[in-house]
């Protein structure tokens, strides 16, 4: 017999007012670390120090330094423990690497660089407040977008080991180097500095972050070392030394000394802003008029362009923007949308180049055909951003297997949500057999082949906060196609060119096979000496040959 159902307990609006708070954005990353690229030991390792290189490589660039990176993941020993912990007790409880921290699961991450360092006062801030940054309201390419990244590896280190973050960081050879413990208050989003002094540190210049957290090391596509092979693809300016946790170290040297070229702010573009946006630009505006609102806040918006957006939508040119009514402002909006505007300027983004994209898959990919394509910039929602695409193939890629896709977005590889990403999709609705490469239907092409991909863009449009896949926009998945079209009809050239030199070497095959009968046959016809058709046979075997270098 079933037990009696309890009676329902029934609550009035001042009982259930009790129950509420605010919640801080720390809190929330707590619960919904799965967001931010920390839903797995494996992935938690990864996020962690892709954050740190991106944020690397950033300070780096922007400080025209050409980057020097360690990276380095060290087995760690819990502190509370302090003794040697057998091969059965080191083993997670359960297959999610959620039990207890061991000798294996437990890792010291250190990513050190010789950047422009970070002044005393924001240390504490960049690495103890989620959502602390400067890239967050800047229209130019740049790695970090959020300002959520390093600050989320910390608050992970700290929620699975317990373990504070320490920095070390100076800003140059004649100023102090400061070392600071660190802990983010979860409540608060605020940074709980545990020491924060002057210290020794034998760089001139530069940041070295160390966080120690609960994770699991595995080689492979998702890997650590398959990213930071990827990052110095899609990095050839880069000089990267990795110790993995078993001390083994590689070197990927920097294959140029040329350092991108830098991305220049821009304001947003009419065509990208929306209606609450732009009414809170009016509020905000500093202008006096509308007129120096529309120049002021928006680029490729002169006087002409101006005056067509103000006669469309009716509004006077020296209103004063907060006196516009929410009526006026969907006015002005719809004036905008039907009015021809330039492009935004493209000098806030800064591509790879065809050349080095192919010298980085040169680096990392033995083929023996490489080529690749830099589309010309196009725009989403206001956005400027550039589709880049390199192909190798042949030479020891596996000819039995998919193609393998690198996916890259502002030079930072995307290795996991592949199925999700537009990148893929792309990829996946390209016709390869129209460039002479076997695809099944809804497949990758079976070749042994690589297809690269880069978009570089003042904003990427992520599906989450994890940065791990492309939104599906049309603009961006055209531009793709147009680019991978561009790069297969090179590709197809290369084939067909290597399927004819196939053909010629097969026939000439042939003709070898019969001159020395051809020799006999003279010498039976003419009646020569042997000398002479070991002469003639000579003759048309150095011909054969000279057609065969032609």
């Amino acid at each position: 017999m079933a037990a009696p159902q309890k009676k329902r307990t029934t609550k009035n609006a001042q009982s259930m007012a009790k129950g509420q708070r605010e919640i801080s954005i720390s809190e929330f990353f707590t619960k919904n670390r799965h967001l931010l690229g920390f839903d797995s030991p494996v992935k938690a390792l990864l996020t962690t120090i892709k954050e740190a290189v991106d944020n690397s490589l950033d300070a780096c660039e922007e400080a025209g330094i050409p980057p020097r990176l360690l990276v380095e993941i060290r087995p760690d020993v819990p502190v509370n423990l302090g003794i040697e912990l057998s091969s059965q007790e080191s083993k997670p409880k359960n297959g999610n690497g959620n039990g207890k921290s061991s000798k294996e699961d437990r890792f010291k991450i250190i990513i050190e660089d010789n950047g422009p360092g970070i002044v005393k006062a924001q240390i504490p801030k960049i690495f103890g407040k989620l959502l602390y940054g400067s890239k967050f309201h800047s229209l130019k390419q740049s790695r970090g977008q959020q300002g959520i990244g390093i600050s989320a590896a910390g608050m992970y280190g700290q929620l699975t080991t317990g373990q504070p973050v320490v920095i070390y960081s100076r800003t140059g050879a004649n100023e102090p180097a400061h070392r600071f413990k660190i802990k983010l208050d979860l409540k608060k989003n605020e940074p709980t500095i545990l020491e924060g002094d002057e210290t020794i540190w034998e760089k001139e210049h530069g940041t070295r972050i160390e966080i120690t957290l609960t994770g699991s090391y595995k080689r492979g596509q998702h890997s650590v070392d398959n990213y930071l092979e990827h990052t110095s693809i899609a990095n050839p300016h880069l000089h990267l030394t990795y110790i993995n946790p078993k001390g083994e170290e590689s070197l990927y040297p920097n294959s140029t000394q040329e350092l991108p070229t830098e991305p220049h702010e821009i304001k947003p573009h009419p065509y990208g802003v929306e209606l609450g946006i732009l009414a809170r630009m009016l509020e905000d505006t500093k202008s006096r008029n509308i007129t120096g609102f529309m120049k002021d806040e928006f680029c490729r918006v002169g006087a002409k362009t101006c005056e067509n957006i103000l006669t469309e939508a009716g509004i006077p040119p020296r209103r004063h923007p907060r006196r516009l009514q929410q009526a006026d402002i969907q006015n002005l909006l719809d004036a905008i949308a039907v009015t021809k505007i330039a492009a935004p300027p493209t000098d806030c983004l800064s591509p790879i180049g065809e050349e080095l994209v192919m010298a980085g898959l040169k680096s990392g990919v033995e083929a023996d055909f490489y080529t690749s394509v830099t589309r010309p910039a196009a725009v989403y929602r206001g956005n400027p951003f550039q589709i880049e695409v390199g192909i190798a193939f042949g030479g020891k890629l596996p000819g039995d297997e998919l193609a393998k896709v690198m996916r890259f977005a502002n030079r930072v590889p995307l290795l996991y949500q592949a199925s999700a990403c537009g990148i893929h999709k792309s990829v996946l609705g390209a016709s390869w057999r129209n460039y002479g490469v076997q695809q099944s239907k809804g497949a990758l092409p079976t070749a042994p082949m690589v297809v690269l991909i880069h978009m570089a863009s003042v904003w990427v449009p992520f599906t989450s906060e994890s940065k791990e896949a492309v939104a599906h926009y049309p603009e961006i998945i055209k531009e793709m196609t147009l680019a991978l079209q561009e790069a297969g009809r090179k590709l197809k050239r290369h084939i067909n060119k290597r399927a004819r030199e196939k053909d010629a070497l097969k026939k000439q095959s042939y003709i070898q096979k019969y001159i020395p009968h051809i020799g006999e046959a003279l010498q039976e016809i003419l009646g020569i000496e042997d000398a002479e058709r070991e002469e003639v046979i000579a003759t048309l075997t150095d011909t054969l040959e000279r057609s065969r270098k032609l």
